[in-house]
């Protein structure tokens, strides 16, 4: 008997801010005019999921709940995936940010497990956060087609728990654009749970 669930999960980044580029981290700035605009072309109109998961931030959660709204889905908001917390270093822009804190912004992006942002959050920790928040939605979301709308971080991590890829590897190689998708496809079978990857970083 075939006892396989198949879970399709289709990840996009927020749109561009108002403020453009910095590192927020768990400042919660809303969508600008053009990041609505990417957000809204970067889903068809004859796209349908079963659920919808979100970042608790605005930059995120506003665009989940339009969706959620005109589809008439669940939302779920989920507080455990918000992006890294940059600490000392939110609100910066990448320029500012490497001519203020240049050598340790350097390191961070070599190796964030061991360099984690000044009073901010370890690679480890924040790996381990969206991993158990990503392993928690699925099961109880499995067999559904869900769409996330979370952050460049946040993605990489769910990413290097699909993948077996170290956190830090994740996170310095992986780009994910404003809007960006990628999709997941999980078989949860007799012998365990595969993972793969069957798009990354689509941009309308």
């Amino acid at each position: 008997m075939d006892t396989e669930t198949t879970t399709w999960v289709d990840l996009i980044r927020h749109g561009e801010p108002e403020g453009g580029r910095r590192y927020r981290g768990h400042r919660d700035d809303p969508l600008s005019d053009a990041g609505w605009a990417q957000m809204r072309g970067a889903i068809s109109a004859d796209e349908r999921w079963d659920a919808v998961l979100c970042s608790p931030l605005l930059r995120c959660r506003a665009f989940a709940e339009e969706v959620a709204r005109q589809q008439g889905l669940p939302l779920h908001v989920e507080p455990q995936l918000k992006e890294i917390h940059f600490g000392d270093w939110e609100g910066f822009t990448p320029t500012e940010l490497a001519q203020r804190d240049g050598e340790r912004l350097a390191a961070f992006w070599a190796d964030g497990e061991r360099h984690p942002p000044p009073n901010g959050e370890s690679l480890t920790e924040f790996h381990a956060r969206v991993a158990g928040a990503w392993q928690h939605w699925t099961d109880r979301l499995s067999g559904q087609r869900v769409l996330l709308v979370g952050h460049s971080g946040m993605i990489r991590m769910i990413l290097a728990s699909v993948l077996d890829l170290a956190p830090s590897r994740a996170m310095a190689r992986l780009y994910i654009p404003y809007a960006g998708r990628s999709r997941v496809r999980l078989d949860d079978t007799e012998h365990g749970r595969l993972g793969c990857l069957l798009s990354h970083g689509l941009t309308p």
